[in-house]
């Protein structure tokens, strides 16, 4: 566990609010109140990690809250401690505006205990109108059924409820105060690599940094990377990066001291990008003080195209292995770094990252693909989840090996680990199932390599996607389906007509029958740009729990309407979901602003 960004790891603090009255009142709830909050820091404690590795830490208050004097010092400790995220929770009647929780830049959500022996739902409905009233949205939680007075467990919908809170909140903790990285800027007229230091600010108290790619060849010219992690680097490139076939026009193919030349260079690319994020105290030790800091970049981009590709290798083996949750160190956390520096599509995966722990993969949304259209051109019928479609995701550069599909369960089921939890054997079956094509030379002038891999098997995935529309702002598109295996002789015909020396990812979305998700064509149709990022599971939920905090409507999901949780404010923005949303962001604004 290596945290490699600068800043503490943000805490959950736990605010135990009572009925102030004594002699008797507040004496009596005293044991429960206090159980209530260790019970809700062990389930957030047991269950959630931070992508790094580390446990998410709770800070309890040192007494319960009775009145201002008890929430100020409350406060105080929260401040101390690092906290950024804070649940309340009372099983009583408290006084609400005077134990609330007053400060208008961390998320909050309220806990009342359902329980018909003290009115904790009436405090929690009081709590979430003083909330309201003052403009400091707050997550309400309250248990579908009733439970005695001295039960300690947690229901199962409250537990949901709890983590998928603090979750989002503790993604927004630890985006604040971060940079993204743009190396180079705009790539081919894309609008999402126009870099937008306003959105990253004040929606995600985010820094913008600039780095030109003139810095990557004068890094790579004067010897500013760690040379023996260079060798080390190369010779496990050798080993286990095995290069795929050459489809360049045979009077176009590069030979092969050309060919190696670029292996050491998009090597070394690897490391400076990398060094560039995070910074390297190894460049220290060489007398490069200033290079060896970074940028403190929680998420990135590298332009390539064209400027740098029409020249010098593609960076596809560098973000591909920036991507991947393992490389020539060994099995670690996966980088968030996006190929033509689409700054719009790292930031769903980035949070994607922040909230499954997991890698990301990186696509362009390239072709829908109808089951009529299919039978034409293989002569066979499409089956099973893709019976109505596909759309293909593929891309030249930013998949992570990790899309490969080849980590596996105990049961064998394929899926994208949390880099803990994977294996030795899972990462060298990932590369062993990857080959690396040399670059398409009409794309790519200075070569480079791309990664070569079809994603195995069916896993659950989100799709995700954030657009700016000006006179708007930034809104966010989900869509949740499974990843389908085609038989090898369709994938083949298929994936020639595309490019064959690409990562290919065959995609369904869960299909409601309404709107967007029609049908497979419809949610292809309505996509928003040409990127998408794409998670492990079905996070829609989590997804829209952290942009109603960050006040990013979404304009498109098919999560069902049981599982949204939003702020309890969003009510009173009208019946009609969407609708309150669009309006409710647009009411509190920019979080950050």
């Amino acid at each position: 566990m290596t945290k490699r960004l600068i800043g503490r790891l943000p805490k959950v603090g736990i605010r135990p609010v009572i009925d102030g009255r004594e002699l008797g009142v507040r004496e009596s709830l005293e044991e429960q109140t206090m159980n209530m909050a260790r019970a809700a820091a062990a389930l957030i404690s047991e269950n959630l990690r931070f992508p790094s590795g580390e446990k998410v830490a709770c800070v309890i208050a040192d007494t319960t809250i009775g009145g201002v004097a008890d929430a100020a010092a409350c406060a105080d400790k929260f401040n101390r401690e690092g906290v950024a995220v804070s649940l309340t929770v009372t099983p009583c009647w408290c006084y609400g505006t005077e134990v609330m929780d007053a400060d208008p830049t961390i998320p909050k959500a309220v806990w009342g205990f359902n329980g018909t022996e003290r009115p904790g739902a009436v405090y929690l409905a009081a709590a979430l109108a003083g909330y309201t009233q003052k403009g400091m949205p707050a997550f309400g939680i309250y248990g579908r059924h009733v439970q005695d007075a001295g039960d300690e467990t947690i229901p199962d919908d409250v537990k949901q409820k709890i983590l998928r809170f603090t979750r989002a909140a503790l993604a927004v903790a630890q985006m604040k105060g971060k940079s993204y990285l743009s190396i180079g800027y705009t790539s081919m007229g894309i609008a999402g690599s126009m870099v937008n230091p306003d959105f990253f600010q004040d929606y995600l108290g985010m820094r913008t940094e600039f780095v030109e790619s003139i810095e990557v060849k004068r890094r790579i010219d004067h010897g500013i990377f760690d040379k023996d992690e260079f060798e080390k680097a190369l010779a496990w490139v050798k080993e286990n990066c095995a290069e795929g076939e050459d489809r360049n026009d045979p009077a176009a193919q590069r030979n092969r001291q050309r060919k190696d030349w670029e292996w050491e260079t998009v090597v070394k690319m690897t490391l400076i990008c990398r060094d560039l994020m995070v910074g390297n105290p190894k460049l220290a030790e060489m007398g490069y003080g200033e290079e060896a800091k970074g940028h403190n970049a929680i998420s990135g981009g590298f332009q390539g195209q064209r400027q740098w590709t029409d020249y010098y290798p593609n960076a596809d083996f560098t973000e591909a292995m920036l991507n991947s949750s393992f490389d020539w160190n060994g099995i670690r956390e996966a980088f968030v770094f996006a190929t033509e520096n689409d700054s719009l599509n790292a930031v769903p995966m980035l949070f994607g990252h922040l909230l499954t722990n997991t890698a990301q993969i990186f696509s362009d949304v390239r072709t829908y693909w109808s089951p009529e259209s299919v039978k034409r051109v293989t002569g066979k019928a499409l089956t099973g989840l893709a019976k109505d479609g596909i759309i293909h995701l593929i891309n030249s550069g930013s998949t992570t090996l990790d899309a490969t599909a080849r980590q596996k369960d105990s049961a064998g089921n394929p899926l994208m680990k949390p880099y803990w939890d994977i294996t030795e054997e899972d990462a060298a079956s990932c590369l062993e199932n990857t080959l690396w094509s040399p670059a398409d030379l009409g794309y790519f002038r200075g070569g480079g390599f791309s990664s070569l891999f079809k994603t195995a098997g069916e896993m659950p995935v989100t799709m995700s996607r954030v657009n700016w529309v000006k006179g708007l702002g930034p809104v966010l598109q989900i869509a949740e389906g499974w990843t389908v295996e085609l038989p090898d002789d369709v994938h083949q015909v298929l994936d020639e007509r595309t490019n064959p020396t690409w990562p290919t990812t065959w995609f369904v979305p869960r299909l409601t029958g309404q709107g967007a998700f029609e049908d497979v064509y419809s949610v292809m149709a309505n996509w928003g740009a040409n990127h998408g990022a794409i998670s492990y599971g079905h996070i829609g939920a989590d997804l829209i729990t952290l942009a109603s905090i960050l006040r990013i409507p979404v304009c498109m999901h098919n999560v069902a309407d049981a599982a949204i949780f939003r702020p309890s404010a969003w009510a009173s923005f009208g019946m009609d979901p969407e609708a309150a949303d669009y309006k409710a962001c647009q009411t509190y604004g920019p979080l950050f602003a």
